[in-house]
């Protein structure tokens, strides 16, 4: 399939310039706030859990986020496609803002989760919407210097949302995490309901696809569940692990079968017919594996190896937020101007694959400024082709199915996010081996050891963690496989009108 805007399909008319970066700007905010929310516990929840009494329970803080949001994806991006994606993205930010209250009033751990929860689908509504509105207002051959912004946003959360939860905690409080999203996602409200406009959309009044959404959900739950148990709260070979497993194989065929035959299917099959769609939400996922369980854990190694505090490993990320930004910019400017792509893609996902080459050879002696500096070849890798498979996928899809296209493609990277975390995660606490007076260490306590001890707390968070960096380097290899058979399609040069020829399409 090519763009509509190729089938002689009616545009829909330029957008003002100033109008539509001040739509950007809110949207991006929006986006920013979910995803902060998504990472900003993971420094806040020793003190949260001991101030609700809550540890057994921990483990959902960030699961119940996580599970609900995954799970709502398609859902937003399907209703999308037929009610409008203003309506929805309002509700979504209503949505997210009313979980955040609940958070910032929670008195114990089940209202602290079931809040998490209430986020979840906020925040995935946001995630899922925010891309296909720019996809919806911006012609393809333009919008990668608008999605470069969006992956900015993805980078800046997964860095900051630790520190600034570490910061709060310290400070103000941790309620306050909940807190400042009123007033910035009030913001983000006004924003979408002064400057989007969208023309109306024919209704389409077929039911949902209830039967597709659980067993995703089933599916969905038994993924989620298995990445963050996996390896810490049961063992992998435990037979809840195995239960799971089998939850998840089964629910997958269950939703095969269930999407073949429903009348208008959550994540219709025909878009994976389209081997340019397939192939970028592949090597999306297989990049949202390396990508997020290397970011994920790399704080951690600056401050326990390296000594830096929370704030000082979050500048020292900062590198990789300048690589990734230069990166966008670069990739945007040259789809712009050549409407080529397909090596961007591979470019980024072989520069990304010798970053984590020269990260695996880190050693508790490695300069500052060297790691510094492998960061940012990082930051590169992802910014030639994170934001670039977002607008081959919408590309290659119908526009009456962008935003259901959109979701697919974010419900597999949040796939791989999971996957990820969880992997790294398991490896990495497998090969930690701390002496026994060492194993419940906080930064600060381990900056505060004798010189001897804490040499040996910095060689064992290095020797667990380099190697996790060189098994991820045949991931980032595999994605390069994989997008050799990309297609490389024209990108739209027009916004395409949701007219009849794409319903038809549909």
């Amino acid at each position: 399939m090519t763009a509509t805007a190729q089938r002689g399909a009616p545009s829909a008319p330029a957008p003002d310039e100033r109008r539509l970066w001040l739509l950007f700007a809110g949207l991006a905010l929006a986006l920013l706030l979910a995803e902060l929310d998504q990472t900003i516990f993971a420094t806040a929840l020793p003190t949260v859990v001991g101030e609700l009494d809550g540890v057994r329970d921990m483990l959902w803080v960030n699961t119940a986020y996580i599970l609900s949001g995954t799970v709502i994806l398609p859902v937003f991006g399907k209703l999308s496609d037929t009610v409008g994606r203003k309506p929805l993205l309002l509700a979504a930010m209503t949505v997210f803002l009313l979980g955040s209250v609940l958070g910032g009033l929670a008195t114990d751990m089940a209202t602290l989760v079931a809040a998490r929860g209430v986020q979840g689908i906020g925040g995935g509504g946001l995630l899922v919407l925010v891309q296909s509105v720019v996809a919806d207002v911006i012609p393809a051959r333009e919008r990668a210097r608008y999605l470069s912004g969006i992956g900015a946003v993805f980078a800046l959360a997964a860095v900051a949302g630790p520190v600034l939860g570490g910061w709060l905690t310290e400070g103000i409080g941790w309620r306050w995490a909940f807190w400042l999203n009123l007033p910035l996602g009030g913001l983000a409200i006004v924003a979408v309901a002064l400057l989007l406009h969208e023309p109306p959309r024919q209704r389409d009044r077929t039911p949902l696809d209830v039967a597709g959404f659980a067993a995703l959900t089933v599916g969905v739950t038994a993924v989620v569940l298995l990445a963050s148990w996996g390896g810490t709260t049961y063992a992998w070979r435990s037979t809840v692990m195995a239960g799971l497993a089998a939850a998840a194989v089964v629910s997958v065929l269950a939703f095969v079968v269930v999407e073949r035959r429903a009348a208008a299917p959550l994540i219709p099959l025909l878009l994976f017919a389209n081997r340019t769609f397939t192939t970028a939400v592949v090597a999306g996922l297989l990049m949202a594996v390396a990508m997020f369980g290397t970011v994920g854990y790399l704080p951690t190694y600056l401050q326990m190896v390296n000594g830096l505090g929370p704030i000082a490993a979050g500048m020292a990320m900062l590198t990789l937020i300048a690589g990734l930004a230069l990166c966008v910019v670069g990739a945007a400017s040259l789809v712009r101007r050549t409407g080529r792509y397909r090596v961007l893609t591979l470019t980024g996902c072989l520069l990304t694959a010798v970053a984590l080459a020269l990260l695996a050879t880190l050693t508790p002696d490695t300069p500052l400024w060297l790691t510094g500096s492998y960061l940012f070849l990082l930051g590169c890798g992802i910014g030639c082709a994170w934001e670039v498979l977002v607008v081959v996928v919408q590309n290659a899809s119908p526009p009456a199915l962008v935003g259901t296209a959109t979701a697919a493609n974010s419900f597999f990277r949040e796939i791989g996010v999971c996957l990820g975390s969880a992997v790294v995660g398991a490896l990495f606490t497998a090969r930690l081996a701390l002496p026994p007076d060492a194993r419940s260490l906080t930064p600060d306590a381990a900056r505060a050891l004798p010189p001897d001890l804490r040499a040996l707390v910095a060689s064992a968070y290095n020797d667990a963690l380099t190697p996790v960096f060189a098994v991820l380097v045949p991931v980032m290899l595999l994605a390069a496989v994989v997008l050799l058979a990309l297609r490389e399609t024209p990108l739209a040069t027009t916004v395409a009108a949701d007219g009849a020829e794409d319903a038809a399409v549909a």
